[in-house]
């Protein structure tokens, strides 16, 4: 585990280190900030894309733990110990010591990197990365915290949002917590990080002129989505044309922006129902699932705006570096229509409904669903889960006075970037050297990620040179990035378990499929595959593991009796709804 340097006085740290907030979103697609292509008003992160660089080719996990792990090490989760979600690991893989689904001990973050190179290190959010004693972040670097350990919870109250848990657990500087009556996510986690940093502004024993990082990973947009009625009002009427205008209205508006290439195609994913097909009401439910998401990511922008205005009021806004981006794509595994029976059954069980009337409200469960997941990565394919670009390509952000920008004016790259690049990025903006092969007296984890400060700066145009290969596996999802090109397999349902290749600069839609016509290529890459899997000791996921098949597994071994209840429920049920769908066939 990390070890923080607490009875060793600090050196002097030099004058003119940055302050560094890196701010972390759950579940945002690609085109779901304006800047990006979005129709969905983002001025906080407008504002910090206009005074710095943006990446339209930056990959990361396909889904939250893995990409925390490498987003805070360095290091690819494999070998940081987080090759998925625990939630969905399966019992043959956890025998393995790297596939707890926890961060190891064998790795560093860098926020113990930082704290050790005299920064202030403070967290407010989601981990999801351990919550033994040792593994919680105030025993990784982090001197304050407030943490929700689990994958996600209620964004209004203190609550499970699956059956999975007893109970949402929060904890504050590593003992449990019990959230405020008047909680709501976005504003809580910025509420404490804004008392974090201004802590230590205060303090009277004043020589601390120590930079801070702060880590803002937001709980916001992950399922249950909910927002403030205000934000919700905003966009009532926006999406009554429905995912597929939007899908093809928010590529116009990337193209034009120029984070995606002119022309740009996409495919349709067969998971997108047919709009036209719906019903009034289920159009108008639809829109406001949507429009609920929509106010879930407005809120959260306005809570980032106002951590801003806060830094520029105590003076510390002009030597701040802001990093934003997402731990993955956007999240359709929700339900195509959450009223149906007896899908609705498995949010009221744990006490959520899902009506119209209060959707995204206090005691709502809502969620993105397929169909606007699609409009939400547009133009690309696949989502959360998958190895397609949709659920790997999302949002990067690097902004701030103290990053050299070549002109003034927003900035875009399309040079690969990767999520394991964050750290060692983070560490070169703050003149901290990076971890050898010893650290704190024991052996880790070395950094393998790139450091992105010569893309910031113009000094370069890539980190990555055209032989440089970075892969990827997620429960048998493969993926491997060299230069320009991507070998991929997404394995079923949504997938079809073949690899392709594809130039996702020319192609970021993944529409044209190159394995045939750069057959020599082709057969390098699965060759390199091959190496990186042994290299970094992935295990292969047991004959006929399925995602969500294993993930509902784990929770009836969790909750037995309950759910044992639960499914005879169903089985009373069953019968008369298949009586209903017979007399009412439309």
């Amino acid at each position: 585990m990390d070890v923080a340097v607490d009875t060793v006085q600090q050196p002097s740290p030099p004058t003119g280190r940055p302050n560094i907030v890196f701010i972390l979103a759950d579940d945002l697609g690609y085109t779901d900030i304006a800047s990006y292509g979005s129709e969905v008003h983002t001025p906080s992160l407008s504002a910090l894309a206009e005074q710095g660089l943006s990446f339209t080719n930056y990959h990361t996990a396909a889904n939250c733990a893995p990409a925390r792990a490498m987003l805070l090490t360095g290091v690819d989760s494999h070998l940081a110990g987080v090759p998925n979600i625990p939630e969905m690991l399966a019992p043959e893989q956890r025998v393995h010591a790297n596939y707890q689904g926890v961060l190891g001990d064998d790795v560093v973050t860098v926020a113990t990197l930082l704290e050790d190179a005299g920064y202030h290190t403070y967290m407010a959010g989601k981990w999801h990365l351990g919550m033994e004693p040792h593994k919680r972040p105030s025993r990784r670097g982090f001197q304050r915290t407030m943490a929700m350990m689990d994958s996600g919870a209620d964004h209004w109250e203190q609550r499970p949002y699956i059956a999975l848990y007893d109970q949402a657990n929060w904890f504050a500087d590593g003992e449990r917590f019990t959230l405020p009556e008047d909680f709501y996510s976005s504003r809580f986690l910025v509420d404490k990080m804004i008392e974090f940093i201004d802590s230590n502004l205060q303090d009277s024993n004043s020589e601390d002129n120590r930079p801070f990082f702060a880590y803002l990973p937001f709980m916001a947009v992950h399922s249950p989505v909910q927002a403030p009625q205000l934000y919700i009002d905003r966009y009532m009427d926006v999406y009554d044309s429905g995912w597929d205008a939007l899908r093809q209205q928010r590529l116009e508006r990337a193209a034009a922006l120029g984070i995606v290439p002119p022309e740009t195609p996409m495919v349709r994913m067969a998971t997108t129902g047919d709009w036209d097909a719906l019903s009034q009401d289920d159009r108008r439910y639809q829109a406001k699932r949507m429009a609920v998401y929509a106010g879930m990511i407005e809120a959260m922008d306005f809570h980032i705006g106002r951590l801003i205005e806060f830094l520029k009021q105590r003076g510390q806004y002009e030597n701040t570096i802001f990093i934003f981006t997402s731990d993955n794509g956007s999240e359709a595994s929700g339900p195509a229509d959450p009223r149906a029976f007896p899908v609705r059954l498995v949010p009221e069980s744990i006490g959520y409904n899902v009506d119209y009337e209060n959707l995204g409200l206090k005691g709502s469960y809502s969620s993105l669903g397929p169909g606007f997941a699609s409009a939400s990565a547009s133009p690309l394919a696949y989502y959360k889960f998958y190895a397609g670009e949709g659920g790997m390509r999302v949002p990067l952000i690097i902004a701030g006075k103290p990053v050299v920008s070549p002109q003034p004016q927003q900035q875009l790259t399309r040079a690969f970037a990767w999520a394991t690049d964050i750290s060692p990025t983070i560490l070169s903006l703050a003149g901290v050297a990076q971890p050898g092969q010893r650290y704190a007296g024991r052996p880790v984890q070395p950094m393998t990620g790139r450091d992105l400060t010569p893309l910031i700066t113009g000094a370069a145009e890539r980190v990555y040179g055209s032989d440089d290969a970075v892969g990827y596996e997620l429960t048998d999802h493969g993926v491997l990035f060299q230069g320009d090109y991507k070998l991929v397999i997404n394995q079923p349902p949504v997938g079809d378990g073949q690899w392709r290749l594809f130039n996702t600069v020319e192609d970021p839609g993944e529409t044209i499929d190159l394995s045939a016509s750069q057959a020599l290529r082709f057969q390098r890459m699965l060759s390199r595959y091959e190496q990186y899997l042994q290299d970094n000791k992935v295990v292969p996921v047991p004959q006929g593991y399925n995602q969500m098949a294993q993930l509902l597994s784990n929770i009836l071994l969790k909750q037995r009796d309950d759910v044992l209840v639960f499914l005879l429920t169903l089985l009373l049920l069953l019968p008369f709804y298949v009586a209903y769908r017979m007399k009412n066939p439309g």
